[in-house]
């Protein structure tokens, strides 16, 4: 093994900065391939455990990452989705071809009230994507109705006529999606309009109150969210605005566009394509900050959010696999691709209140795999990252820095630093974040803890001989999270990581 490299992590712990929105850690389940059905969902006659179809495995194992919200029912199919298609008697549902996604029939079994109940199981918020590309106003308004309002209205009787008295609560609605795409071929200004009279019928009943996200652009295209917020601003000149979205969206991929239009293999990659990796996602910092420069022109006092509601890697499926399906394996080097992201939301905390990791099961950079086969249930690498940072939900991102790190690589063009770090403090204890990208060399963190006293240091380390390492039936621990030794230091504390890791790092915090 080579010598370690060695870099300091300085944490100023009475320099508090935003407050990591748990929502961060959002999650996001489209009717594509496998993700709903044989995923979630395998029906009440299955020989799988499940409770009214959804599959207990997977419930159990998202509860302990405790998932926060859950985006549905897309994507690309939430623009061709009609609402009561999939409420009512199952038997009785009509089927629908589901275009964007493998041109397959789709029965409607999951639909609206299954949805609600996977949530409470989950005990997660729901986020609702309504249908603006082939919907209409009317239907997307009688959507909100049906799951929101008490009383006696037309929606709300048709709610009890289907079987359930009390409505649900819905946090988040998303005003269609990727209206530059799938959702519609719209351009900026046809979109902004359309989202302002769709977000004026998604009404507030009740007491739930509706956070409206006008979907918005793709990577770094700022002029959607330049026509976003112009919208906001133009409408509210007079006085302030009513009924009107609350947070815009982007989309950001982690991919590599490849020879004839290949994304690459998710297992079988090169050094290179490693560091270009490494760079691209890294480089989503600078797209949340590109976003959030516009919108502090139009938005100083940051009252409209941001959200990234699709993000992730993207590879071509695995080898007889159906094409439209997306179903990717997940390796070492996935969890690193989400370690880097999630040190990038907490820098950005401030304006970035929620984002949404595609997919939770079987589809692009999942959390669980499901084995066709055997149903069996396979926890991904990615998966263990975010139970690994689960301390950081709602906690207050503190200053950090990291000095006398490896020299920067660049790779694709990009900057990519070797090392990356994040930290927050929450009821008396510290999480500390740490990746070490480098492939080869190991790499020794010394902590400069100031502004607070520090005890009762634990590590966890997530690595494996190489960044090609994964989770599957036969080798189910490949990648899983295992003890790091904390060293005593002169100046507090050190840790060394291996190549290619993701660790985290807790403190007992005594001000």
């Amino acid at each position: 093994m080579s010598y370690p490299s060695t870099a300091r992590i300085v944490i100023n712990a009475d320099l508090p900065e935003a407050t990591i929105n748990r929502h961060l850690y959002g999650h996001f389940a489209e009717h594509l391939g496998r993700c709903i059905y044989g995923g979630f969902y395998v029906g009440e006659d299955s020989d799988i455990p499940n409770v009214r179809g959804i599959r207990s495995d997977v419930v159990e194992a998202l509860r302990k990452i405790a998932i926060p919200n859950l985006r549905w029912p897309g994507g690309c199919f939430a623009d061709e989705y009609h609402w009561r298609d999939g409420i009512g008697p199952r038997a009785e549902r009509p089927r629908m071809i589901n275009t964007n996604w493998g041109d397959i029939e789709e029965n409607n079994h999951f639909g609206t009230h299954e949805f609600f109940d996977l949530c409470e199981m989950l005990g997660a918020d729901a986020y609702v994507a309504g249908n603006v590309g082939s919907g209409t106003v009317q239907e997307m308004s009688d959507w909100v109705e049906y799951i929101t309002r008490a009383g006696d209205s037309p929606m709300a009787r048709l709610r009890r006529e289907n079987g359930r008295e009390e409505p649900w609560k819905v946090p988040f609605w998303g005003i269609g999606n990727e209206p530059w795409g799938c959702g519609g071929s719209m351009d900026p200004a046809h979109y902004a309009a359309e989202a302002r009279r769709y977000a004026t019928f998604c009404r507030d009943h009740g007491d739930n109150k509706l956070y409206r996200i006008a979907a918005g652009a793709s990577d770094d295209d700022v002029a959607w969210t330049k026509a976003l917020m112009e919208a906001i601003s133009c409408f509210g000149c007079q006085k302030e605005p009513t009924n009107i979205y609350q947070g815009l969206s982007f989309h950001y991929y982690s991919a590599l566009n490849m020879e004839h239009g290949a994304r690459g293999s998710s297992t079988d990659f090169d050094e290179g394509e490693y560091y270009a990796l490494m760079s691209k996602a890294q480089d989503v910092g600078r797209v949340i900050q590109t976003h959030k420069r516009v919108m502090d022109t139009y938005d100083p006092a940051r009252k409209v959010g941001l959200v990234l509601d699709e993000w992730g890697t993207w590879w071509d499926v695995e080898p007889g696999t159906h094409p439209g399906f997306l179903y990717q394996q997940n390796t070492l080097r996935d969890a690193l691709v989400a370690a880097v992201h999630f040190d990038q939301f907490h820098r950005h905390a401030d304006r970035l209140i929620m984002a949404n990791i595609a997919q939770t099961v079987n589809v692009l950079q999942a959390m669980i795999l499901t084995d066709e086969q055997t149903g069996e249930m396979i926890l991904t690498p990615t998966y263990h990252v975010f139970e690994m940072n689960r301390g950081h939900h709602d906690a207050t991102a503190v200053h950090t820095r990291i000095l006398d790190a490896p020299e920067a690589r660049v790779a694709a063009g990009r900057r990519l630093e070797v090392a990356s770090a994040s930290a927050s403090v929450k009821d008396g204890a510290m999480l500390v974040s740490l990746s070490n990208l480098d492939l080869d060399t190991p790499l020794e963190i010394v902590f400069d803890i100031r502004g607070a006293s520090v005890a009762d240091a634990s590590g966890r380390l997530l690595a494996a001989d190489t960044v090609h390492e994964h989770n599957s039936v036969g080798a189910r621990d490949a990648v899983s999270p295992a003890p790091l030794p904390v060293e005593p230091h002169p100046a507090g504390a050190k840790v060394i990581l291996p190549p290619h890791s993701f660790a985290t790092v807790s403190f007992a915090v005594r001000p």
